[in-house]
C-alpha cells in the first residue's frame, strides 16, 4: 500500500509542476488574470479548481506577481521583486533577495507602504536614475513596496497608553514606529494604563494614517516580575507549554535504556567518556573520548540518539518540527522536546546508560582525518564537567589524574584541528558573551562575561569535526538531508564594510580575497574597535541557514558541513540523524527529498526568531540591571571604551558587559567640546581635553530608557 500512496503523491506533484511550467510559459508572453489563464490552458474542471491555489503559491514564492486588475505577470518583466522585508531601527528596510548574486532592495521609510518586519512583500524596483541611496553610495538598488502578500505577525506587543480621546499601544519593537490606535478595552479584559498588552492589527490602509487594532491579552504591569519575558514570548509567538497529548506520549517513553536495545549496539560503557557544558546546562547533547595512537589520536564523538525515541510523523515529531529548536531566554528555556526527553532519557548524564549516535575518527598529527566510522552505540558518561572546571584543569599540567590526562589529550587534538581550520581560511568571528544571573524573582543580580576560552574551543572543534564528517558522508553518498550553509558574501556588501572599517582607521585590501579578510581580523584583535568592526562585518556577510543543497560554509571555510551534534535542541540535527541512519542501512525510510526545501526554510526561520528573542531577553535584563544601579544611586563606575564620536556626544561600550550607550555632550561639564571628525575625537575649547575614539574612560549610568531599550552614561 505504501508504494502506491507514494506514487500517487508523486503523480500529483508532477501534474502541479507541469501546470506551473505552463503558467510561466503563458505569462512570458503577456499579463493575464486567472480566468484568462484557465481558458488559455484549456484546463479540465479538476485542475481549474486548483488553479487559484497554485497561483497563490507561485505568488508567495515570487515566481509571479499580481498587478492592476488582478493580472499576473513574471516579476522581472515589470521590475518587481518578491521577498521578506527586514526593517532597521532607523525606519529604513531591505527586501531580502532570494536569488544568488542579486543584491537586496533598499526601501526608504516613505516607500515601505504598510509593511511590517518579516512580512512577505512585492516591491517595485525604482528606475536606474533613482537607484541611489540617500547616503550617497551608488549601485544599491532602491524600490517601494506595492503589496503585502502575507503578514509575519498579525499581533503587536507593547505598552498601553491613553490620550485625551483614545487608547493606543506603543510597540516594544522599535522598528514599528507607529502608535496602534485601540478600541476601548471591554470586560472581561481588566487593564490599566502602562500595562503590557497584546493587540491584534485590524486595519491599516495607508502608511499616512495610524493602524487600528484591539487588545486580545493583558500581560500585566510593566516592571512586574516575569512580564518582560512574557512580552518577548508573545512578541515572537514562541510556544510555551506542551499540549497534554504530547506530554502523555513523552511520558510513555521508558526512563531507562532498554537492555535489549543496548545489546544490539556497540558497547562503549567501558570507555572514559565525558561531557563539558555550561554551569546551568541540563540537556547534554554531546560527549567525547580521545585516545592517543602511534600516528596521532582516535576520537569518539557521541551524540544523543534522539531519533530512537522521536519517530517520524508521530505527534512528538510534529511538535518538534513546529518548534524547530529550543529557545534559551534569560530566565527560562523553551525546549523543543518535553523535559522527559530533553533533560531525561536523551540527556547524556554521567553514571547512567544512554543511547548515542557515535562518530569515530582517526586523526594524524597534522589534523588530517585518516579514517572515519559511524555507529549506533550505548555509552555511560564517566564525568560531567563545566567549562569553568575544564578551563581550570587545562591551566595546570596534566599530572597523574585520569581526568586531567584525558582532558589535556583532548585539547592536544582540539588545538591541532583549530590551527588547521584557520590555516584553511576559517574566519575568526567569535564573540564573548554575557551571562545574566537572576535571583528567584527574575531580577538580575550579576552580569558575567563568558570568554571563548580553550575549554569552549575544545568542544567546538570536536563538534565541527563531527558535523563536517557527517556532511561529507551524506553528500558523497547522495543521501537527501539538511545542510548548514553559509554562502559567499556579495561584493557590494564587502565594499561597504571596507569603507566602514576605513572610517575606524582599519585599512585593508580587496576583501573579496579571503586572505585579506583574515588579515583584517587579525589586525583588529585586542583593539578597542574590534567589537564594532566585527559586528559590521557580520552584517555584511550573508546569514548562515539550512538548505537541502550542500553548497558549503563560507565562514568556516568548509565545503561539507551540516548540523549533527545537537538533536535535543535542533530539529535540523534530528533530520540529519535520520538521513545518516538511512545511509547506513539502519532504516528503510529517510527524509523526504520533496519536502526538504520547505523544511529548511521553516527551521531557518524558527532559528532566526529564537536568536532575536534570546538577544532581546539578555538585553532587557542588562538594562534592568543598570536601571537598578540608577534607582539605588550607587554611582558605580564602569570602564568604557569610546567607539564613535558625534557633535552631540560619544558612544561608548562597556567591554565587561558588552553594552553600549551615549555620553551626551551636554553632560561634559566645565567646557565646550568641539568635534574633530578627521581624527575621531571631541576637544575641549578651553581645556583642550580630548576624548578620542579607542580611549578608555570611566562612566556611570545616568539614565535607562526601557521603552527605547537605550542606556545613557556620563563621565564619572
Amino acid at each position: 500500500m505504501r508504494p502506491r500512496k507514494s506514487g500517487g503523491r508523486s503523480a500529483r506533484s508532477e501534474a502541479s509542476s507541469a501546470l506551473r511550467n505552463d503558467i510561466l510559459r503563458l505569462l512570458a508572453e503577456r499579463p493575464l488574470d486567472k480566468v484568462e489563464i484557465s481558458k488559455a490552458l484549456h484546463l479540465d474542471p479538476g485542475l481549474r479548481t486548483k488553479l487559484l491555489g497554485i497561483l497563490r503559491d507561485m505568488e508567495i514564492a515570487g515566481d509571479l506577481a499580481r498587478i492592476r486588475k488582478d493580472r499576473y505577470i513574471i516579476p522581472e518583466a515589470a521590475d518587481l521583486l518578491t521577498g521578506n522585508i527586514q526593517f532597521h531601527a532607523s525606519g529604513t528596510a531591505h527586501v531580502l533577495s532570494e536569488k544568488p548574486g542579486e543584491p537586496d532592495l533598499f526601501i526608504s521609510p516613505e516607500n515601505s507602504f504598510t509593511a511590517m518586519h518579516g512580512d512577505r512583500v512585492v516591491a517595485r524596483v525604482s528606475a536606474e536614475g533613482g537607484a541611489k541611496r540617500r547616503s550617497g553610495r551608488s549601485g544599491v538598488p532602491e524600490g517601494r513596496v506595492i503589496r503585502i502578500l502575507s503578514r509575519a505577525n498579525e499581533t503587536l506587543v507593547g505598552t498601553l497608553q491613553k490620550s485625551k480621546n483614545f487608547f493606543y499601544l506603543v510597540a516594544d519593537d522599535p522598528r514599528f514606529v507607529h502608535n496602534l490606535y485601540l478600541q476601548a478595552p471591554v470586560p472581561p479584559l481588566s487593564v490599566n494604563i502602562g500595562d503590557k498588552v497584546v493587540a491584534r492589527l485590524d486595519s491599516w490602509p495607508s502608511r499616512h494614517v495610524n493602524p487600528e487594532g484591539h487588545i486580545i491579552e493583558v500581560l500585566g504591569p510593566m516592571g512586574k516580575p516575569g512580564v518582560d519575558m512574557l512580552s518577548i514570548i508573545r512578541k515572537h509567538q514562541l510556544p510555551t507549554d506542551f499540549p497534554p497529548a504530547i506530554l502523555q506520549e513523552a511520558g510513555r517513553i521508558p526512563h531507562e535504556v532498554d537492555p535489549r536495545e543496548a545489546a544490539r549496539r556497540e558497547d562503549l560503557r567501558g570507555k572514559f567518556i565525558f561531557t563539558i557544558d555550561p554551569d546551568d546546562a541540563k540537556d547534554f547533547d554531546d560527549a567525547i573520548d580521545v585516545e592517543r595512537t602511534p600516528f596521532g589520536w582516535k576520537v569518539g564523538i557521541h551524540i544523543a540518539d534522539v531519533s530512537h525515541y522521536v519517530r517520524p510523523q508521530t505527534p512528538l515529531d510534529r511538535e518538534a518540527h513546529a518548534r524547530g529548536n529550543s529557545v534559551y531566554l534569560a530566565d527560562r528555556v523553551l525546549p523543543m522536546l518535553p523535559e522527559a526527553l530533553s533533560n531525561g532519557i536523551c540527556s547524556l548524564k554521567p553514571g547512567v546508560d544512554r543511547l548515542a549516535f557515535s562518530v569515530f575518527a582517526e586523526v594524524d598529527r597534522q589534523g588530517k582525518v585518516r579514517r572515519v566510522r559511524f555507529a549506533k552505540s550505548v555509552i555511560k558518561s564517566a564525568l560531567r564537567l563545566t567549562y569553568k572546571q575544564a578551563f581550570e584543569i587545562l591551566q595546570r599540567p596534566p599530572g597523574g589524574d585520569a581526568v586531567a590526562e584525558n582532558l589535556h589529550l583532548a585539547w592536544e587534538l582540539g588545538s591541532v584541528l583549530r590551527r588547521k581550520r584557520f590555516a584553511a581560511g576559517s574566519l575568526d568571528l567569535d564573540f564573548p558573551e554575557v551571562k545574566v544571573w537572576l535571583n528567584d524573582k527574575g531580577t538580575p543580580v550579576r552580569l558575567e562575561r563568558v570568554e571563548n576560552d580553550i575549554s569552549h574551543q575544545l568542544i567546538e572543534e570536536m563538534m565541527l569535526l563531527a558535523n563536517e564528517l557527517v556532511g561529507r558522508e551524506l553528500k558523497g553518498r547522495r543521501q537527501p538531508a539538511i545542510y548548514r550553509i553559509h554562502e559567499k558574501p556579495d561584493a557590494d556588501k564587502l565594499l561597504e564594510f571596507r569603507e566602514f572599517a576605513a572610517g575606524q582607521g582599519v585599512r585593508s585590501g580587496d576583501l573579496n580575497q579571503r586572505a585579506e579578510l583574515k588579515k583584517l581580523l587579525a589586525g583588529i584583535k585586542g583593539q578597542p574597535h574590534e567589537s564594532a568592526v566585527k559586528i559590521a562585518l557580520l552584517k555584511s556577510l550573508k546569514r548562515a541557514r539550512y538548505s537541502p543543497d550542500p553548497v558549503g560554509h563560507y565562514g568556516l571555510a568548509k565545503s561539507d558541513y551540516t548540523h549533527f551534534t545537537s538533536p535535543i535542541r535542533r530539529y535540523s540535527d534530528l533530520i540529519v540523524h535520520r538521513g545518516l541512519e538511512r545511509m547506513l542501512g539502519l532504516t528503510k525510510s529517510g527524509p523526504d527529498s520533496h519536502t526538504l526545501a520547505a523544511l529548511a526554510d521553516h527551521i531557518s526561520t524558527t532559528e532566526r526568531t529564537a536568536a532575536d528573542a534570546e538577544r532581546e531577553s539578555v538585553r532587557l535584563k542588562k538594562l534592568e540591571y543598570f536601571q537598578i544601579q540608577v534607582n539605588q544611586r550607587t554611582g558605580q563606575a564602569f570602564q568604557a571604551t569610546i567607539l564613535e564620536v558625534k557633535n552631540y556626544g560619544m558612544f561608548v561600550e562597556l567591554p565587561e558587559f558588552l553594552i553600549s550607550g551615549l555620553v551626551h555632550v551636554s553632560s561634559l561639564d566645565g567646557d565646550f567640546y568641539v568635534l574633530d571628525p578627521a581624527r575621531g575625537r571631541l576637544v575641549g575649547r578651553k581645556s583642550k581635553k580630548v576624548y578620542q575614539v579607542g580611549a578608555t574612560v570611566e562612566v556611570i549610568v545616568s539614565r535607562v530608557d526601557m521603552f527605547k531599550q537605550q542606556v545613557d552614561f556620563q563621565i564619572a
